[in-house]
């Protein structure tokens, strides 16, 4: 403990720049002492500190005039913190809160100026962040919500800030007004616009919870009805901007593989621009299975593919050419490989995108929300149209 507060008062402790590669990551447990994990309750919350450590963090801490000041503590953009702090998740196995735990609970609200501490979580819960996911998130009433976070100042974004705090209210959800770095902390540097919103995770929806659609109805047995189905699909962007896509173009319903796909996380709600938080999206542990079972009740199974040339024994058209007049399911493959061979031999027919020129070698497919945003509004279109 002498060590540390020497250490401190000489301001020898170096700045934590944070995990990701741009400096060393040496954090300070402080020398008035973090919880050791699994140890019982510290003084209780809003204490006096030891003068010495006061005193310590004060040196540590710079002058008015905005000189640099040494952090105290684990650096909120390090998931690294100092041996013997309760830093989580991962460094606290159980804990169920992420950030450094002050001794005895709550950290006093100067001292969390001071220091930049990052805010702890609410267990079992996750961050969702930016103006679009966090707004549509607390019009609905499919998460639980716990606490707001806005940026101090909003300055241009007032406006915005305001529908935030009246939403809030509304719901019963507590406002914090927070620091650009502690929003930054929140989401771990992703572009959050100002807005982060602590809630519950989504889960994907099984098919045995989802609604059989009724194909005699008053339509007839023609009714068109498109779903798409995603084989593993594993970067979280692609998978927002598909969901993006599926709901702007009328997709009747998502169906993604449970094996190897990305699971619904903030990062696939702010890349859908929040079109997760209204779409329900299922998931099957058994696609092939189900494939099997909607083609024998009917529908055409329709998969796609970049190079028509790598396809055997499923007839290929370009989606151009293709005719909607039954109730379909489009099937798209991953990111890297496409559709396995054993998902292609369930399909009727494949679908293509022809290229608009002779195609240098390297860069001959699309991506694939790109692709199959072009796929869906060749053939959503035809529903417009009829």
């Amino acid at each position: 403990m002498e060590q540390a507060l020497r250490a401190l008062r000489r301001g020898a402790a170096r700045v934590v720049l944070g995990a990701g590669g741009h400096g060393p990551t040496r954090d300070v447990c402080p020398p008035w002492g973090c919880r050791p994990l699994g140890a019982g309750p510290g003084p209780s919350p809003g204490a006096q500190l030891p003068a010495a450590a006061s005193q310590g963090a004060a040196e540590a801490g710079g002058d008015a005039r905005g000189s640099p000041r040494t952090r105290v503590g684990p650096d909120p953009r390090s998931r690294r913190g100092a041996e013997g702090c309760e830093w989580g998740p991962r460094g606290a196995a159980g804990a169920g809160q992420e950030g450094w735990r002050w001794p005895g609970g709550d950290v006093p609200k100067a001292r969390r100026r001071l220091e930049g501490l990052p805010v702890e979580r609410t267990r079992g819960s996750e961050i969702l962040f930016g103006v679009a996911p966090c707004a549509i998130a607390l019009s609905q009433s499919r998460r639980d919500l716990f606490r707001l976070f806005l940026k101090e100042g909003a300055g241009a974004r007032r406006l915005v800030t305001s529908e935030f705090v009246l939403q809030a209210t509304a719901r019963g959800v507590p406002v914090h007004r927070v620091r650009r770095r502690e929003l930054d902390a929140l989401c771990r540097g992703r572009v959050h616009q100002g807005v982060c919103l602590e809630a519950s995770p989504l889960r994907f929806k099984s098919l045995e919870e989802a609604e059989e659609p009724e194909l005699g109805g008053e339509e007839g047995p023609n009714r068109q009805l498109v779903w798409l189905v995603l084989e593993q699909i594993q970067d979280p962007m692609n998978l927002g901007a598909l969901l993006r896509s599926a709901y702007f173009l009328g997709v009747d319903r998502v169906v993604t593989s449970q094996r190897d796909s990305c699971p619904l996380t903030p990062t696939v709600s702010k890349a859908s621009s929040g079109a997760m938080e209204v779409f329900d999206v299922y998931s099957t542990d058994d696609l092939r299975s189900f494939l099997k079972a909607k083609a024998a009740e009917g529908w055409e199974v329709v998969g796609t593919v970049s190079k028509p040339e790598d396809v055997e024994n499923v007839p290929v058209i370009s989606c151009s050419e293709f005719r909607w007049n039954k109730p379909i399911i489009i099937v798209i493959g991953n990111e890297g490989d496409g559709l396995s061979l054993e998902t292609q031999r369930l399909c009727h027919r494949m679908l293509a995108i022809p290229p608009g020129r002779a195609l240098h070698p390297g860069i001959e497919s699309l991506n694939v929300s790109v692709a199959t945003g072009i796929l869906l509004h060749s053939i959503c279109s035809q529903k417009l149209r009829q």
